[in-house]
This record gives C-alpha cells, sequence and structure tokens, in this order.
C-alpha cells in the first residue's frame, strides 16, 4: 500500500505545472498579498483556490458563505465558480482587506456576486440565521481565527443545507495539532475541533493531508 508522498518543492511545481489553470488576475492578486504582513502565510495556495472553485461546481453551489475574506482570494476563486445569479457572502473583521480586493473582483467581473459582512462573524451568522437562512447555504468556507473555530463549525452546521459542504482551512495548522507543547488558544481549537468532528454522526469527514490541511464535511441528508 503506498503511503502518503513527501511534497518536495520539485513535486509542489510539477503538480503547479501539471494542474494549475492561472491567470493575470488570480496571479497579481496572489503577489500584492504576498508583499503584505502575513500576506505569504495567511493566503491560501493557488492549487487550494482552484480546488475550491472546484467544489463550489461539484456540489452545484448557488449560495456560498466564506468566514474569513483577508485580500479576497479564495472569494475570487469561489465567486468565479458560481453562475451569474449565484451569490457568496464573505466575512471578515476589518474593510481593510476586503478593500484591497475589490479591485480584483471588479477586474474579473464577478463583484455583484459578492456581498462583504464587515463584523464579527459569529454574530453575522447568527443574524443569518435569524434572518431565515437556515438551511439555504451550499457550501460554506471556514478560514479565519483558530480560537473560533468551533463556533463558525457550529453555526456553519445549522446555515448549510443537507447535502452541503463545509470546508475547514488549516485543521493541521502547521503540524502543530500533534505537538503536545503547543498549548496557545489557536492550536487547542483545531485539536479540539478535529476530534469534534471525528465523532460528530450528523456529517460525513475527510481530512485532507494537503496545503495546511483542509477538511471536508457533507452534512449529511438524513
Amino acid at each position: 500500500m503506498a503511503n502518503q508522498l513527501a511534497s518536495s518543492a520539485e513535486l509542489l511545481s510539477y503538480v503547479r505545472d501539471v494542474s494549475l489553470r492561472d491567470d493575470e488576475i488570480l496571479r497579481d492578486l496572489r503577489e500584492l498579498t504576498s508583499e503584505l504582513p502575513m500576506g505569504q502565510a495567511m493566503q491560501v495556495m493557488a492549487e487550494e483556490g482552484q480546488f475550491l472553485a472546484l467544489l463550489v461546481g461539484l456540489v452545484g453551489a448557488r449560495n456560498v458563505l466564506e468566514i474569513g475574506t483577508f485580500t479576497g482570494y479564495s472569494t475570487l476563486c469561489m465567486a468565479r465558480a458560481l453562475p451569474s445569479d449565484g451569490q457568496l457572502i464573505t466575512c471578515d473583521i476589518s474593510d481593510k482587506w476586503p478593500g484591497i480586493a475589490q479591485e480584483y473582483w471588479n477586474k474579473a467581473g464577478v463583484s455583484d456576486r459578492i456581498d462583504v459582512r464587515i463584523g464579527n462573524a459569529t454574530d453575522t451568522m447568527a443574524e443569518l440565521a435569524t434572518a431565515g437562512a437556515a438551511g439555504t447555504f451550499d457550501v460554506v468556507f471556514i478560514d479565519a481565527d483558530k480560537a473560533n473555530y468551533r463556533s463558525y463549525y457550529d453555526a456553519a452546521i445549522e446555515l448549510v443545507r443537507p447535502g452541503g459542504l463545509i470546508v475547514i482551512d488549516n485543521t493541521l495548522f502547521f503540524g502543530r495539532v500533534i505537538d503536545p507543547s503547543a498549548q496557545d488558544p489557536d492550536s487547542v481549537a483545531v485539536r479540539e475541533l478535529n476530534l469534534f468532528l471525528r465523532d460528530d454522526e450528523r456529517v460525513d469527514i475527510s481530512l485532507l493531508p494537503v496545503a495546511d490541511g483542509i477538511t471536508l464535511v457533507r452534512k449529511r441528508t438524513s
């Protein structure tokens, strides 16, 4: 039985050469983001952005919710995969980063599909549920402050439709999940969420050991 391959720089370069479908808008946004403080650490990899777009298309999504906008790269990838009348609500604590993203969303012709909500994401998700959005989202992507991951997941499971998908980023968290000395709030929260997901019978899950760990969570239909 084959084991997980070690991902060398050369192998990752090969993956990009044979699978990444890139363009100038995406490259420019990645370049700009990489120059920001913590930009390289916080932005999703190009391959992950393309994977998110594929998932949006696979589930036939029309309504997407994103927790954590940053400079809007993943937002752009997913919005492009939506039909012209689809909607993506993206949540961020500050309007600074989505403000950078707007230029690139405009260039890509998808700004009309993107609704930015500024504020505490847990509050925004509660407001959506109160407004009747429970069970209406096809895809929820969680990539924000790790200490609140469980709160985001609890809200997401109510907002996503049966058969819908929750995608959670950074679920291996730089390898800290297996480091017993890593007791900071973020590491502990990711570790606890992973254990909770393993036993949550409302969903089917798969934790993919790619990038920084991506967990796919499908809400069961019965």
